[in-house]
């Protein structure tokens, strides 16, 4: 049902390392071009893949990566320009599809044209897509990640669940007939242990509860918990480079007050100018004097975006003992996840995950264009599980056949069908019809066919 693919990736940094580890654990052949063979060495050591050392613009190095024989060329060099030539002549020398990485703000209003006289596929800006996922979690500050769905009409929220909501020793199938409320519990992180429950699953004080919802049932829940449910009036960011510049420009928008904390003079000059309406201090975002100067104490949010990993989360954790602040920190390289974890500082962004996803899900589209197609991809629950989401084109297994009927694989359940605009948060009398787009959590990777959730016969 789903082909193997054939993908070269230009540049061997932290996305295309990410991407690198992904693809191959999908099955695809990967080759690396990279210029240093240090990172080409560790591309080999690290995975199952072929790399060839060279400049990814050059078109000799491309054919000996094999590009005439590639779906899929994606470039994520440090450089806008030399990613945009290397997908120009890849699309020259074979016949796939592009995807580069533009990260200059300069080419941001011109990325629609760029896309189509390149003749690319997908351009992708991680600045931009880090600061909109800031924003959604500023707007709903509860909630430690969302995710959306059904072109926002659905979310996947995740929160921790704390003694004051009093649910613990409550059943999953308890909550939602206790609080009325229409929203699904689909993903339940205990210490290492990962679930995905049924409506007799036990909740306990410091589990991590995933559930999905549309944005005003979700609202509804939390504050019946007694979460807070306003979006933040405030925000202080410590660190002024391009995420921050994004970021300020959704948030003012939306009304909130954004002060940030920039130690480079230069760099304060120009965000005074391209934004007028922020507040910009220049200064050291770790000299905790300034912090509590510049009032992290009355802060509603506070988000760290330095380019240092160490200083993010040392901020972070001064914000959580000097404010009940909403905390975002940005993690680019440090891997000690569970570490992080274990700060409970709030919400951590790691930049290169987004992007890396974003490219996964093209893949998934793109490599399956029969029956119904991956819309959407997030890898949920500490990367242990999926939720996706189907667009249904086609007559199938699973159209028509009431949910309960369904012999659906286990660790995986059908959280929302979404019926041209009508939001359905399904029961077991439920059916999925043609047309419809479906949302999936599952602890199974790699699925690329709304097919692929029901159990193989045997």
């Amino acid at each position: 049902m789903e082909k193997k693919m054939k993908i070269i990736i230009v540049g061997f940094g932290k996305v295309g390392a990410t991407l690198t580890e992904q693809l191959c654990a999908e099955n695809h052949d990967v080759v690396v071009i990279d210029l240093q063979e240090k990172k080409l060495e560790t591309a080999e050591s690290n995975y199952d893949v072929m790399t060839v050392q060279g400049n990814g613009a050059s078109f000799n190095v491309q054919m000996e990566a094999g590009v005439e024989e590639a779906d899929l060329f994606i470039a994520v060099t440090a450089s806008d320009e030399l990613n945009l030539l290397c997908c120009l002549i890849a699309k020259k020398a074979g016949k796939c599809h592009t995807i580069a990485r533009v990260r200059n703000s300069m080419y941001n209003k011109e990325i629609g044209f760029i896309k189509e006289q390149l003749g690319l596929s997908m351009i992708i800006n991680p600045e931009l897509a880090t600061a909109k996922e800031i924003a959604k979690l500023l707007r709903f500050p509860s909630a430690i990640q969302i995710d959306t769905f059904a072109k926002g009409r659905v979310e996947l929220l995740k929160f921790k669940l704390l003694p004051e909501f009093q649910m613990d020793g409550l059943r999953v199938i308890d909550i939602t007939e206790k609080l009325k409320c229409d929203i699904l519990i689909c993903g339940i992180e205990r210490g290492e242990e990962v679930s995905i429950p049924n409506g007799n699953y036990i909740l306990h004080d410091n589990d991590y509860v995933s559930f999905v919802a549309t944005p005003q049932n979700a609202s509804k829940f939390f504050s019946k918990i007694g979460m807070k449910i306003q979006r933040v009036k405030n925000t202080l960011v410590i660190g002024g480079g391009k995420i921050t510049y994004y970021l300020a420009l959704q948030l003012l928008k939306m009304g909130i007050h954004v002060k940030i904390i920039e130690n480079n003079q230069e760099r304060c000059s120009d965000l005074s100018e391209s934004l007028p309406a922020a507040h910009i201090i220049h200064g050291d975002g770790v000299d905790e004097s300034l912090l509590l100067s510049e009032g992290i104490e009355n802060a509603q949010s506070v988000v760290s975006l330095t380019n240092m990993d160490e200083e993010n989360l040392l901020i972070s954790l001064f914000a959580k003992k000097h404010s009940k602040a909403k905390i975002i920190a940005k993690v680019n390289r440090i891997t000690f996840n569970d570490i992080i974890d274990d700060l409970d500082i709030g919400s951590v962004i790691y930049p290169k995950y987004l992007t890396a996803y974003t490219i996964l899900k093209y893949v998934r589209a793109t490599q399956n264009a029969q029956g119904s197609n991956v819309e959407t991809l997030y890898k949920i629950l500490n990367n242990h599980a999926e939720a996706l989401e189907f667009v249904i084109r086609e007559n199938s297994p699973v159209v028509g056949v009431t949910l309960s009927q369904l012999n659906t694989k286990d660790n995986l359940l059908l959280c929302c069908i979404n019926r041209k605009g009508h939001i359905i948060i399904p029961r077991g009398q439920d059916t999925i019809q043609v047309g419809d787009t479906v949302m999936v959590v599952t602890t199974h990777p790699g699925l690329g066919d709304i097919r692929d959730i029901l159990k193989e016969r045997s």
